[in-house]
């Protein structure tokens, strides 16, 4: 199945449809779920990561009970926004996932999310390496969808991208990201126009 930009994915859903955000790790995949306005991404589950029919089964049944008619699946690239191993597999995967649940496809940088997170729950939340392990993976599908909400979001598109200072000032988890390397002016990753390349998967950044 074709990967699709977010603005387009989130334009085409049906009204009243939610979309599921994936944050695809070695072992364990973060399953978020945005409202049906589109507005507010929540951690909803994390996943074992199998084989990709199982994930796709349990994806599909996730969409099926909620209502959601999409998929934002979190893109690792480079620090410096370049497209490495990890982000072609990502992407990869990615496209192989929603062929195999039937649900449309859009990937989002998730640089950071994991990081975020992870400072989130220590500083803000107080929670122990042990708690933590089991919340860092849907927090950061959450994070990284939100990201995407906001930047897709008609006021924002309208207002154009977001100043870097804008989204650093807030400190928010899921303030959208400033404009990088092979964004549309929408923020959306253009991955079509990345150049194909083999790697290993994802590394394991719950």
């Amino acid at each position: 199945m074709p990967l699709f930009n977010m603005p387009d994915l989130r334009r085409g859903l049906p009204r009243g449809q939610r979309l599921i955000g994936l944050d695809p790790g070695a072992k364990t995949i973060g399953v978020a779920l945005t409202d049906t306005l589109l507005m507010l991404a929540s951690p909803y589950a994390a996943l074992p990561r199998g084989k990709l029919a199982a994930n796709a089964a349990a994806i599909a049944a996730i969409a099926r009970k909620e209502g959601a008619a999409g998929l934002v699946v979190g893109l690792p690239l480079n620090m410096d926004g370049s497209f490495g191993p990890a982000a072609q597999a990502a992407k990869d995967w990615a496209m192989a996932l929603g062929e195999a649940a039937a649900l449309p496809v859009a990937l989002w940088d998730e640089r950071l999310s994991s990081a975020a997170v992870n400072r989130m729950l220590v500083g803000e939340a107080d929670l122990t390496r042990k708690k933590r392990a089991g919340a860092v993976d849907r927090a950061a599908a959450a994070y990284m969808l939100q990201a995407a909400l906001d930047a897709t979001s008609p006021r924002s598109v309208a207002a154009g991208p977001p100043r870097a200072s804008d989204a650093a000032s807030r400190r928010v988890p899921g303030a959208a990201l400033p404009p990088m390397p092979g964004a549309t002016p929408s923020g959306a990753l253009d991955v079509a126009r990345r150049p194909a390349t083999l790697g290993a998967p994802p590394p394991d950044d719950q």
